[in-house]
């Protein structure tokens, strides 16, 4: 069965990025968030492991338009720093946007632009995904990678069943928190991986709490 897997590096105190972050991509991650995903370029076995691992189960991947701008643009993605940081992986890629864009410098990913909401995305997410797990013979998920707000309005509009989250030894005192309300929920433990750089968690999402 296709999973929804939200996945991200968050603060001890629940920023995605650090403060000040801005539009262009020197600033995106605002002042000190590249700590973030310090574990990302790790070299600990632990890290490559859970990143390898990460990538492997991909199926197809949910991007907002934020991001997407971030990693298709010159100074972004590359054969060294694409998805999984360097891991072999090219699922299809879902972006969230109002209008896609005019061009795509990325060519030799697998880009599909939803206009009608996350929810629409996450679904055409879904079917790509399980038709990679088809003709690989292996069941692939789907991944939400982010940013902030995508990842958050899915746990709100409850998309997502499970949560997968790198928290890195930092604590960043602003910029973008990953929960900013919602119904509270309640979550089951699957896996804990300590490492240097980070703390890997994973939850399967059970239910809203009163529902």
């Amino acid at each position: 069965m296709t999973r929804i897997i939200a996945d991200i590096s968050v603060s001890v105190d629940g920023f995605v990025t650090g403060p000040g972050p801005g539009p262009g991509p020197d600033s995106a991650l605002g002042i000190g968030g590249e700590a973030l995903h310090t574990w990302a370029f790790s070299g600990d076995p632990d890290d490559r492991r859970v990143l390898r691992e990460g990538t492997a189960r991909s199926g197809a991947v949910v991007l907002g338009r934020r991001l997407f701008d971030l990693v298709d643009g010159p100074n972004g993605w590359d054969d060294k720093t694409g998805y999984g940081a360097g891991e072999v992986g090219k699922p299809a890629f879902v972006v969230v946007t109002n209008s896609p864009p005019e061009s795509v410098r990325l060519t030799d990913l697998d880009w599909t632009f939803v206009t009608t909401g996350l929810s629409d995305a996450v679904a055409t997410a879904r079917e790509l995904a399980e038709a990679a797990s088809s003709d690989s013979g292996k069941e692939l998920d789907v991944v939400l990678m982010g940013g902030g707000a995508t990842i958050g309005s899915a746990l709100d509009a409850g998309l997502v069943d499970t949560l997968s989250l790198h928290l890195a030894p930092v604590v960043l005192g602003a910029g973008t928190p990953l929960f900013t309300g919602g119904a509270p929920r309640i979550l089951a433990q699957r896996s804990v991986t300590p490492t240097s750089t980070a703390t890997h968690l994973t939850y399967d999402i059970l239910r809203r709490r009163g529902s």
